[in-house]
């Protein structure tokens, strides 16, 4: 067996299954929690506070967009365009219906791969020196956050230099990366990708049954 045949085969099956149990574990776990029983009779809907918690926090109040332009600009467009590269770009296309499922996804032209890549790529180095120069990100930033970030960048840049399929070994290497990225992922804060929507929801779960505008 092969460097690349080990990787996107028993590695990449170890590292799915990981992933997958992991952020289950997680997930069920932070709702097994529960919230503290609110005894104080309700005065408004609990559920749709909920629904209107997550949809609120898409888009930054007045007050504070000007101060968070460079961030929400910077998250929007790294989240998106990695979204796209992950679901569209033809290598991926190929390695899903292969791999996963058979699915017929519209592949995206040359151009627009590289595109989205350099939004993508000028989004999360953005995100990251936001986080070494401002003060308070700084504070709050420990080396989970940087090790996420790295990892990430690494899987994209080693997904560049793959792209082209000249060498086997460069293929291998974004996969390994890839393996260790999904491992990684459920014991990290990458996991705010599957739990951001319960944390913003509690929060507008107590405010909608307050009867408290979003």
């Amino acid at each position: 067996m092969s460097f690349v045949e080990f990787v996107e085969g028993p590695l990449f099956i170890l590292a799915s299954a990981i992933f997958v149990l992991g952020a289950l574990w997680r997930v069920i776990g932070i709702i097994r929690i529960g919230r503290k029983k609110d005894i104080s009779p309700p005065k408004g809907s609990a559920v749709m506070g909920f629904v209107v918690g997550n949809l609120r926090h898409f888009f930054p109040r007045g007050i504070f967009a000007r101060r968070t332009a460079l961030h929400i600009i910077a998250g929007y467009g790294f989240h998106l365009a990695l979204l796209v590269l992950v679901l569209f770009a033809a290598p991926h296309i190929a390695f899903i219906q292969d791999r996963l499922i058979n699915v017929n996804l519209p592949e995206m032209p040359r151009w627009g791969f590289i595109v989205a890549a350099e939004i993508a790529f000028a989004g999360l180095i953005m995100l990251w020196v936001r986080r070494i120069s401002d003060p308070v990100m700084r504070l709050i930033s420990d080396w989970d956050d940087h090790i996420g970030t790295w990892l990430t960048f690494l899987v994209m840049l080693s997904g560049c230099f793959a792209l082209q399929e000249s060498q086997s070994f460069l293929r291998g290497l974004h996969m390994l990366l890839v393996d260790v990225w999904l491992i990684y992922f459920p014991f990290s804060r990458l996991m705010h990708a599957f739990t951001f929507f319960l944390s913003r929801g509690n929060t507008g779960a107590t405010y909608g049954r307050k009867g408290m505008n979003l």
